[in-house]
């Protein structure tokens, strides 16, 4: 049974012959060499490409340094040099959450952010809070975290259960408090994140637009396999794109799960997904060299060709069936929250 939507609300069909499926496949392709290089542009920085934030008015960094990976790195002060080092040399935009790590991901942002670099950053962080209580009480966490007055970004994390965009949005939800937050100037803009399905993702936007609210950011895996199997690329990005929100791509590499197949490599994967109408895409960085290599990709960034993409969504067609290497749609390996029910409130 197809759900009723918004009449400015059109997601992409459920169900693509293989025909429809390439061709689709190349129009993205298409689009994405326009969005990148036309559409998104918003100038550089050190060299680093710039992008629009969907219509928010703000610029970021092609680039995005995870935070996951920051909170899993041995020594606390190599952390803290790779995120100086990104905002030094270009990029902006930081990706953290409440629950990364315990709170040690946000803990060393934190200290990074000293000493006049949280001017350079645009920082993000998430909250998995659903209820209006937990959620305040998460974000006050995130900013003694982060030593900060304010995220330039929160975003409702891990939406992956399809009754979870009525919980936001109840009374005494999650949105209420993080609307309040944003009257007090703790919170600029408001988005949601999301691993597991894109029909949750299109029902977290239905609820939302039925509530005539806008959200200014979604954040969702975008790589080369996704496009071959429950595509957050096919049935969310162009919604984003037609509303005008920004774009935040995760999982290029799909966990490092991508790799395991032999059929890309780093360089293409990160390729793959900056050629895509992304605002940013975020990197899991566990060093220097690890960031290095971002960086470099970032500054000679060429979107993809109508053929190269073509070319590379064949090599991974075979592999990408079934979602064997995207565990984080197949199996509750990647849920938080799944394994931390308290942490919704």
């Amino acid at each position: 049974m197809e759900r009723p939507t918004p009449s400015n609300f059109e997601p992409a069909p459920d169900d693509l012959t293989r025909r429809e499926f390439l061709s689709a496949m190349l129009t993205t392709s298409v689009l994405a060499g326009v969005a990148g290089a036309e559409l998104w542009a918003a100038g550089a920085e050190n060299g680093i490409p710039y992008r629009r934030l969907g219509r928010s008015g703000e610029r970021v960094s092609v680039i995005g340094l995870g935070g996951w990976h920051l909170g899993i790195q041995s020594d606390e002060q190599e952390t803290v040099r790779i995120i100086r080092t990104a905002l030094d040399s270009g990029i902006n935009f930081l990706d953290n959450c409440w629950d990364y790590n315990d709170g040690a991901s946000e803990i060393r942002m934190g200290k990074a952010l000293r000493d006049g670099y949280r001017q350079k950053a645009f920082l993000m962080t998430k909250i998995d809070g659903q209820t209006k209580k937990a959620a305040a009480v998460q974000l006050d966490e995130s900013l003694r975290r982060l030593q900060t007055d304010h995220i330039d970004l929160l975003q409702f994390h891990e939406v992956i259960r399809m009754n979870d965009p009525e919980r936001i949005f109840a009374p005494a939800g999650g949105m209420e408090a993080v609307l309040e937050a944003k009257k007090a100037g703790k919170v600029r803009f408001i988005g949601f994140t999301g691993h597991k399905n894109p029909n949750m993702h299109l029902k977290m936007l239905e609820t939302a637009a039925a509530r005539q609210f806008h959200f200014d950011a979604v954040q969702m895996p975008l790589n080369a396999m996704d496009a071959h199997y429950e595509s957050f690329e096919k049935k969310v990005l162009p919604v984003l794109v037609k509303n005008e929100i920004g774009v935040l791509g995760m999982k290029p590499m799909g966990a490092g799960l991508l790799l395991k197949s032999n059929t890309v490599s780093p360089v293409e994967c990160l390729r793959y997904a900056m050629s895509l109408p992304t605002s940013v895409v975020i990197t899991g960085c566990e060093s220097l060299a690890n960031l290095e290599q971002a960086l470099d990709l970032a500054r000679n960034f060429k979107p993809l060709s109508t053929a190269e993409s073509a070319a590379l969504l064949a090599k991974t067609e075979q592999a990408a069936r079934e979602g064997k290497y995207e565990g984080y749609k197949t199996t509750n390996n990647f849920d938080g929250t799944i394994h931390n029910p308290q942490w919704l409130g």
